[in-house]
């Protein structure tokens, strides 16, 4: 096509040459990076540290510990195992339901226990915090004092009875398919983010068309150039920037992982784990569900003459994304439904349905390369009906242009 590469490589500067695109990216993938570092660094300080205070026994100061209350009248249990559960607590016993109440509102203890049988206990605090735990930790307390007593009463050993009470039994679970519970959490952030490329990036694409619309430079553009190059040009570069950005900014927070995944809690795992088998699905369907979109929004851009009509315009390929969006994050939970099968297919919704089967659910392959297929062959459709509505609407001003009018012309034309 006439001019392809001078279209394309000027988009592409317009992306790179932007201060606030290029901060962005680098910010947030320096950000991510260093996150994945800080456990790393903060547990080579405290070896440090720890090597240094080798050998020194330390010692509890008891002005540290938390001043806790408790009530106990038929003296059920034990102080000194009850100090094994509280361990950075001391205890203060009081002769009465009110003393602990009062020392509580005094805030002279942080917590206080009125026991009142084996099985029940009031608990009294002044203000909860939201990681306040104390009941649950004296609950376990009495549930031990329980034991305690039924060995007890019943000549049983306590030692045997915990053993065989708290047996270790080992499991081997052997995954044949794929874990969802592991799965879905990554499933369900590459979904929003590919959602999220296509709205913020297809909206740019057809902001610039609109914009070279209203200040007519586009009547420069098209006697110099084909509209299907300027077309094809404005989306490619938008695709990518888009991937350059992402790919930028998840390769340094899944390289900086893998780095640093030993010194990361496990929960990390469920969002950046991610095998290579996905993440190559996710690009292929990912960028073809760009593609299909941009070409889409790059069309509509053209429909317009004025910027502040174009919300209404793209709002039918808005509302498309925003549905398929839903379907799929709802049918994560049911990757191998009816539902989430026929959208797999259909190249509005296979960019992100197809993904998020192969990564929940089973998928055959013969299936992945007909969707791809199938996609692909949509985004070369998208592109060529794209690029017809682009040159019959670039030069026309006025009121919105309907989209059905304008398919209607390409008829007339044909």
């Amino acid at each position: 096509m006439k001019n392809f590469r001078t279209i394309f490589k000027f988009e592409l500067d317009n992306y790179f040459k932007s201060k606030s695109y290029m901060l962005l990216t680098i910010i947030i993938a320096i950000i991510a990076a260093t996150l994945m570092f800080i456990p790393r660094i903060i547990d080579s300080v405290k070896g440090e540290d720890d090597s240094k205070d080798s050998g020194v026994e330390s010692e509890v100061n008891e002005e540290d510990l938390r001043n806790m209350a408790i009530y106990n009248p038929e003296g059920l249990g034990d102080m000194e195992m009850l100090a094994g559960y509280f361990s950075d607590a001391k205890f203060t016993e009081c002769s009465s339901a009110d003393e602990v109440k009062k020392l509580v509102e005094d805030e002279k203890a942080e917590g206080g226990f009125v026991i009142k049988s084996s099985t029940e206990f009031d608990f009294y605090v002044f203000n909860k915090s939201m990681d306040n735990n104390d009941a649950e930790v004296f609950t376990e307390y009495m549930r031990m004092v329980v034991k305690m007593e039924y060995c007890e009463a019943n000549g049983l050993n306590l030692d045997e009875y915990l053993a065989v009470e708290y047996a270790e039994i080992n499991v081997n679970e052997n995954i044949l398919g794929k874990d969802g519970m592991q799965n879905y959490w990554y499933c369900y952030i590459l979904v929003i983010i590919v959602f999220m490329v296509i709205i913020a990036y297809g909206t740019a694409i057809a902001s610039g068309v609109t914009n070279e619309k209203s200040n007519r430079s586009i009547e420069i553009l098209v006697t110099s150039t084909s509209t299907t190059a300027l077309l094809f040009g404005k989306v490619l570069a938008g695709v990518v920037a888009a991937v350059f950005q992402f790919g930028l900014i998840g390769a340094a927070s899944i390289g900086s992982y893998q780095l640093n995944k030993d010194y990361l809690p496990n929960m990390l795992g469920m969002f950046l784990d991610i095998p290579g088998e996905v993440l190559l699905t996710f690009a292929i369907f990912g960028i073809g569900g760009f593609l299909f979109y941009a070409f889409m929004y790059g069309a509509l851009g053209a429909l317009v003459s004025k910027i502040e009509d174009l919300n209404k315009t793209a709002g039918s390929a808005q509302m498309i994304i925003m549905i398929v969006y839903m379907v799929t994050l709802f049918g994560i939970m049911d990757p191998d439904g009816i539902l989430m099968k026929i959208c797999s297919y259909l190249p509005i919704s296979s960019y992100s349905a197809m993904f998020a089967r192969v990564a929940m659910g089973s998928v055959a392959m013969w299936e992945i390369v007909l969707s791809a297929v199938l996609l692909y062959a949509s985004v070369i459709g998208m592109g060529i009906l794209g690029g017809k509505i682009f040159r019959n609407s670039t030069l026309r001003y006025g009121n919105p242009i309907k989209l059905s009018n304008a398919i209607k012309g390409l008829k007339k034309q044909d």
